[in-house]
């Protein structure tokens, strides 16, 4: 007699459709304790070769906070001391559990970070003040169009379309954006078309990889070159000449939201923001919600994963794609319009710096999860901001490394910190319905 086992599903309480149980014996329960123990012994070694004495000064609140915290003040180089032993014990317990084959928890990853962070901080900052407020406002502000880019090629990708032009759907919708909020006057009409430049760059990439089954990846960068060539041409030709009429655009004002921009730490990093934030903490919502919680996003996942399966059960696999990657796009094009509407007023040549690449790796990161690559969003972009902030400060750090520092994070990441990243099946797999 043979016994039917029932599949747990989310409506029962056991595990989404395409939940991955990562193995007690996989690579990133090997690689994990080997990363730790190189950067707790790079720490180490700083310490050793350019030890600091005096104190420094965490500054927890702003002058509008309607509770002020008080200062912390830490010696520099026994706090610093203190994370790497804190470290090393992380780094000893990863190793444990590596021997025991179990399962490597998320607390230990986090918990070394933040340690790591707070010594390479407190030794860095040596006699100086560092304004945690501006350090992790400003992470935000850097990593808002990463997050768009990230949250435009994790729709792609679930729906099976490797979005590589994601750099391509920033930058057009930051010219589209420049110029349409210099024509009407409104900044939220270029929001709008910095949406619309995305999508079409989309459109073209699903043009070539899901009708005429071109390989993903080249059409990608071929796109990004593409709109790169593009707008310095019209850069050169139209806007330079025509500046005042046409890229001279509104920026989006800061709105603080009532009272919650006033929670001391929180409200200024969180909800002193322009609208454009606000935008996108109802896009992640919305996009987390959807893909796991609604029949769009089953079929999303569902095409991504096994199109033809799909397809027997009157899925439109290639409908569904067009749809979902011209939705990705818009996204990531809203991400443009953060460039030339909010952190300057104006378009400028190449102003993303290569910015889609490293959404890209936030989606790898991330494992192709809306909620994880905004998390890993927030990351390359707290690397970002770190490196000027320690600039400002005078820190002996090298400003070359510190300039290499977020792409660094992005390999460390790409490489192995999280593990084994396994992407839809079907992604970058073309379908030909038969």
């Amino acid at each position: 007699m043979s016994t039917a086992i029932e599949q747990p599903t989310p409506e029962s309480g056991g595990l989404a459709p395409d939940t991955v149980v990562t193995p007690t014996k996989g690579a990133g329960a090997r690689k994990l304790p080997i990363i730790l123990g190189v950067l707790a012994l790079g720490l180490a070694i700083v310490l050793i070769r350019a030890g600091h004495s005096g104190d420094t000064t965490f500054r927890l609140a702003t002058d509008s906070d309607f509770v002020s915290l008080p200062d912390i003040v830490v010696p520099s180089a026994g706090t610093a001391w203190t994370m790497v032993v804190v470290c090393l014990a992380l780094t000893a317990e990863a190793v444990r559990r590596m021997l025991a084959r179990s399962r490597q928890p998320m607390w230990i990853p986090i918990g070394f970070a933040l340690a790591w962070m707070v010594g390479f901080l407190s030794w860095a900052a040596a006699d100086n003040r560092i304004l945690i407020v501006s350090l992790l406002g400003g992470a935000i502000a850097l990593a808002i169009p990463l997050v768009f880019g990230a949250l435009g090629g994790v729709l792609g990708e679930r729906a099976g379309v490797v979005n590589i032009a994601i750099d391509g759907q920033l930058l057009l919708g930051a010219f589209a954006a420049a110029i349409t909020a210099s024509l009407t006057g409104s900044p939220w009409a270029g929001l709008v078309a910095a949406g619309l430049a995305g999508a079409l760059v989309a459109l073209v990439l699903g043009l070539f990889a899901i009708t005429y089954f071109v390989d993903q990846v080249i059409v990608g960068v071929v796109l990004n070159v593409l709109v790169v060539g593009l707008t310095n041409f019209m850069f050169r030709q139209v806007l330079t000449p025509n500046a005042e009429a046409l890229n001279s655009p509104d920026r989006f004002p800061r709105v603080p939201i009532p009272v919650l921009g006033d929670i001391p730490l929180i409200g200024p990093i969180f909800f002193r923001q322009t609208a454009v934030v606000y935008v996108l903490y109802i896009i992640v919502a919305l996009v987390a919600w959807a893909l796991y919680r609604t029949r769009w996003g089953l079929r999303v996942r569902a095409v991504g994963e096994h199109p033809k399966a799909a397809d027997t059960v009157g899925i439109k696999v290639n409908r569904t794609r067009y749809r979902t990657i011209l939705l990705a796009g818009a996204i990531a094009g809203l991400g443009g319009a953060y460039f030339s509407l909010v952190s300057v007023a104006g378009f400028n040549r190449e102003m993303t710096g290569g910015a889609g690449y490293i959404a890209l790796a936030a989606v790898i990161f991330g494992k192709w999860d809306p909620i994880r690559a905004t998390l890993a969003a927030l990351l390359f972009g707290f690397a970002s901001n770190l490196q000027g902030v320690l600039s400002v400060l005078g820190s002996p750090v090298p400003s070359q490394f510190m300039l290499m520092l977020p792409y660094v994070i992005t390999i460390f990441a790409v490489a192995g910190l999280v593990g084994r990243s396994r992407p839809p099946a079907a992604d970058g797999v073309p379908y030909k319905q038969q």
